[in-house]
């Protein structure tokens, strides 16, 4: 199975914008969804997995899809599954090269926080951190990305306040 980023409209069979239920609904053929909520705010969380690929579509204001992150999962752990940004599988393609790749296409990959690099505007963002034995470059990161979201525009927009 492959999973398609596309932002900023969402990861199929989740878009952003959708509802909570939408949303359980879209994700239930993977089996039961967790829906998370925060008791000081006012954000859900839905939670799942796809043949091992940690899936969770976020509804920060508790209303609509904001974002939706997905998880490599782990060391060890096999899955037929690919996530895929402009062809490239996000878990098995060195980060550097997603990067490279996303620069090609004329997006600018921030990176100026290494660890969570973002391509904003469109909105993408990446974690380049595991506390698991993984291959690393010469700064100590993973070679490979271990998570990615995808959200809205402006998702990103208070990284970049800063350069205004």
């Amino acid at each position: 199975m492959d999973l398609v980023l596309e932002p900023p409209q969402g990861v199929a069979p989740v878009l952003l914008g959708m509802s909570l239920d939408e949303t359980v609904s879209a994700l239930s053929p993977w089996g039961e969804p967790r829906v998370l909520t925060r008791r000081t705010r006012t954000s859900v969380k839905v939670s799942t997995e796809c043949d091992g690929i940690g899936f969770q579509a976020l509804l920060e204001d508790g209303q609509q899809v904001t974002a939706i992150e997905l998880w490599w999962p782990g060391e060890d752990t096999d899955t037929s599954t690919r996530v895929l940004l402009n062809g490239d599988d996000v878990f098995r393609t060195p980060a550097e090269d997603i990067f490279r790749n996303a620069a090609a296409n004329g997006w600018h990959v921030d990176e100026s926080q290494p660890e969570n690099p973002i391509i904003p505007g469109v909105s993408l963002g990446f974690t380049r951190q595991t506390s698991q034995e993984v291959p690393r470059d010469p700064e100590g990161l993973p070679l490979y990305i271990t998570s990615v979201l995808v959200a809205g525009g402006d998702y990103y927009a208070y990284r970049s306040q800063g350069d205004a």
